[in-house]
C-alpha cells in the first residue's frame, strides 16, 4: 500500500473524531476562561481535557507527516497543520473541511460552489471570531488599562474586526492580545475577499446566462 492511500485511510478513519476533539477543546478551554466561580477540580478538568485533545492533534500531525513521506517538505505544504498545531485555537475551523470530506464520502448532494464558499466563510467566521474573542479576553481582561473587560467587549471586538470596521472603541493592549488581533485581522480580510469574490462570480454567471438568453421574442 503506498504512503497516499495510507494517508488517505488515516484521515478518513480520524476526521469524525478530531472534529469532535475540535469543539471538546474550544469547549474547555472557554470553561476555563469563562467559569471563574467554578470550583478548582472542575476548571482542573478543564484543563486535562484540552492537554488531551491538544496531543491528541500532535499525534495526528505526526503520523500525517510520517505517512506522507515528504520528509520536512510537509511542514510548509500543510502550513495551515501546522499552524493549527502552534494555535489549537484554530483547530475548530477544520470541522469545516471535515463536513465537507464527510459529505463527499457518503454521496450527499453537494452546495453550488459559490453557496459553499459563502457557507463555509461564514461558518469559518464564526469559529474564528469565537476562539479570538476567547483568546483575547483571557489575555486583556486582568491587564492594566485594558478597555476589554468582559467577554461581551472582546465579542464585539472580534466581530468589529473579522468584519475590517475597527471602531478603536476597544482594542487590545497585550502583545499576546495584539498579536491575535492580527491574525484575525489577516482572517477577516482574507474570508471577506472570498466572499466578495464568489458573491460577485456569481452576479457575473446570472448577467451573463441573462444576455445570452436574448430579449422575449428574439
Amino acid at each position: 500500500m503506498d504512503d497516499d492511500s495510507r494517508l488517505t485511510r488515516w484521515e478518513e478513519r480520524t476526521g469524525i473524531p478530531l472534529a469532535v476533539g475540535s469543539l471538546l477543546y474550544l469547549g474547555s478551554y472557554a470553561v476555563r476562561v469563562l467559569g471563574h466561580g467554578l470550583p478548582a477540580a472542575w476548571r482542573d478538568l478543564c484543563l486535562a481535557v484540552t492537554c488531551v485533545v491538544w496531543g491528541m492533534f500532535v499525534v495526528d500531525y505526526l503520523v500525517r507527516w510520517r505517512l506522507s513521506g515528504q520528509g520536512p517538505g510537509f511542514v510548509h505544504r500543510h502550513w495551515l497543520d501546522t499552524v493549527v498545531v502552534v494555535l489549537p485555537l484554530l483547530r475548530p475551523v477544520r470541522i469545516v473541511k471535515t463536513y465537507e470530506a464527510v459529505q463527499r464520502r457518503h454521496g450527499h448532494p453537494r452546495l453550488a460552489l459559490h453557496l459553499r464558499v459563502i457557507v463555509y466563510a461564514g461558518l469559518s467566521v464564526g469559529l474564528l471570531g469565537f476562539a479570538g474573542a476567547l483568546a483575547v479576553y483571557h489575555q486583556e481582561h486582568a491587564a492594566p488599562h485594558a478597555t476589554i473587560r468582559t467577554f461581551g467587549d472582546s465579542a464585539w471586538w472580534a466581530c468589529a474586526t473579522l468584519a475590517t470596521v475597527g471602531y478603536g472603541d476597544v482594542a487590545p493592549v497585550t502583545p499576546l492580545g495584539r498579536l491575535v488581533a492580527v491574525g484575525l485581522m489577516a482572517c477577516g480580510l482574507a474570508l471577506l475577499g472570498a466572499v466578495t469574490g464568489s458573491f460577485s462570480s456569481w452576479l457575473l454567471q446570472v448577467f451573463s446566462r441573462g444576455d445570452d438568453a436574448g430579449p422575449p421574442g428574439s
